[in-house]
């Protein structure tokens, strides 16, 4: 399925986009193209930042699908904060110059959304999944699995949006949020799923598989 019927820039970045593209004409007009350089490289980066392709979602029957783009930083067995259970933990991080529009990773029902205050340390560090801001959903799949989506904020990211709330029925690959500037993702499994990725493998948001529910 082809993901369709939205900005090839996220709408979260409208306004910083304009801004900074403003900045940069205003500069190169009354002061000229050489001191204008550094404006409009800040505003290349904020635009490829902002960027949020279309992607082609996988026809995949019971596979997870990876919520954000960047690079398997954690897979294995861990304790679960939010369902109080062991579980497999997946974590994607996401530097700088990743697409950071956030994908809804399995079609069901959100049963609870968490949102915790915290630090702003390294996302790459095992301990930001529980000392960070952070932003969780459990949702619950029409076969009756939980998995639990975390989007956490990093040493840059001061901002984490969501756009769902408990009792919306969502489906996999559909956009839900957007970190600012830098984070990670943490997707909690049961204990049955199958990892279809690799420690260090780079990813794509709703175009990759990550794992596998029986």
């Amino acid at each position: 399925m082809t993901d369709t019927g939205y900005p090839i820039l996220a709408r979260e970045g409208w306004w910083h986009t304009v801004s900074a593209v403003a900045v940069a004409v205003l500069i190169h007009f009354f002061a000229g193209y050489a001191w204008a350089i550094p404006f409009w490289i800040f505003a290349a980066f904020i635009i490829q930042f902002f960027r949020d392709p279309p992607r082609q979602i996988p026809d995949s029957p019971g596979g997870v699908i990876c919520p954000a783009d960047g690079r398997i930083i954690a897979q294995g067995e861990a304790d679960d904060p939010y369902l109080k259970r062991r579980a497999k933990r997946l974590s994607v991080f996401m530097n700088v110059f990743d697409v950071h529009s956030n994908r809804i990773p399995v079609t069901g029902k959100v049963q609870e959304c968490w949102y915790s205050k915290g630090k702003f340390i390294n996302a790459s560090l095992d301990k930001a999944s529980t000392d960070n801001e952070r932003n969780a959903l459990w949702i619950r799949t029409d076969q009756g699995q939980d998995v639990v989506v975390v989007q956490v904020a990093g040493l840059i990211a001061r901002r984490i949006l969501c756009y769902v709330q408990s009792g919306e029925r969502v489906t996999r690959g559909e956009r839900y949020g957007f970190i600012r500037f830098g984070s990670r993702v943490d997707v909690y499994l049961p204990l049955n799923a199958h990892f279809k990725v690799s420690l260090g493998d780079n990813v794509k948001g709703a175009a990759d598989v990550i794992a596998q529910l029986t």
